[in-house]
């Protein structure tokens, strides 16, 4: 099973390619709907890395792929600029999930 990329910057992409993971640069809805459907055709691909952006920009096409695919995984990466996320969002999930404030 091989990884693969797709995301919306060149420097992740630069960053993967060097690592030996193969991938994409996209930037619009049409582009990730097309590469995921090339991606998801390819039986050797198990993950998919994407960046964050683009899983926050189009979350409808990624959850779609997330919830109706066993194979393959999609692993969500922050770029260059760091994570959209909060720095507690760990606990913040926690509290929201069994309601326990840690």
């Amino acid at each position: 099973m091989r990884m693969y990329l797709i995301s919306d910057n060149v420097d992740t992409y630069t960053g993967m390619k060097l690592s030996g993971v193969n991938g994409v640069v996209v930037h619009t809805k049409p582009e990730l709907k097309d590469e995921l459907d090339k991606v998801l055709s390819d039986n050797t691909i198990g993950i998919i890395l994407i960046t964050e952006k683009l899983s926050n920009e189009f979350p409808e096409i990624i959850n779609d792929v997330k919830l109706n695919r066993r194979i393959p995984l999609i692993v969500e990466i922050p770029d260059r600029h760091g994570t959209g996320r909060k720095p507690d969002f760990i606990t913040a999930y926690v509290n929201e999930a069994i309601g326990l404030k840690l």
